[in-house]
């Protein structure tokens, strides 16, 4: 059992040293498009869509703010209970490519927020899936190649996301 466990932790600090070492080009683009899973985008989106959006899309907006609420709440529970250190903190060659964070590593609620807000709409609309799924795949993969976050945060980050909306997508 250690020796699966000391391999699997090696495969994932190889994944992380794969997307963290970056040319500085790709860095600002990640940089950039990391912010369409912060606060601001995930919860903005569907605001914006719930007060001037109608019948379905209007409806699917509803969805996605329960689903972002309620996987917010699980990450912020999770983050306090797991508390594991971000990598650029705990890995000697990591490199952090944004002002450090206070908070902990797993799971990644950038990654849960925008598979908040996207998920809900792939499924509403599943002709943008196209567009949506990889704008979110890219900002989940971004926290890594920012050094924020390991690839099971992330991993662990948009199965969050994807559940949530689907348990609202069921429900509501």
């Amino acid at each position: 059992m250690d020796k699966t466990k000391s391999w699997l932790i090696q495969q994932e600090m190889n994944w992380f040293y794969l997307f963290n070492q970056r040319p500085q080009a790709i860095i600002k683009f990640f940089q950039f498009i990391t912010h369409l899973g912060g606060a601001v985008m995930t919860i903005s989106i569907p605001l914006i869509l719930l007060i001037f959006g109608e019948g379905s899309i209007h409806e699917t907006a509803k969805l996605t703010a329960f689903s972002l609420a309620s996987s917010h709440l699980i990450v912020s529970v999770i983050k306090r209970i797991v508390k594991r250190i971000r990598p650029y903190v705990q890995l000697p060659d990591a490199m952090n490519h944004i002002p450090p964070l206070k908070d902990h590593s797993f799971p990644s609620g950038h990654s849960t927020a925008v598979f908040s807000v996207a998920t809900p709409f792939m499924l509403q609309f599943p002709m943008i899936s196209a567009l949506l799924l990889p704008i979110a795949s890219i900002v989940a993969i971004s926290r890594i190649v920012l050094g924020v976050h390991y690839p099971s945060d992330v991993v662990c980050g948009v199965c969050l996301g994807v559940i949530s909306s689907i348990v609202m997508f069921v429900w509501i």
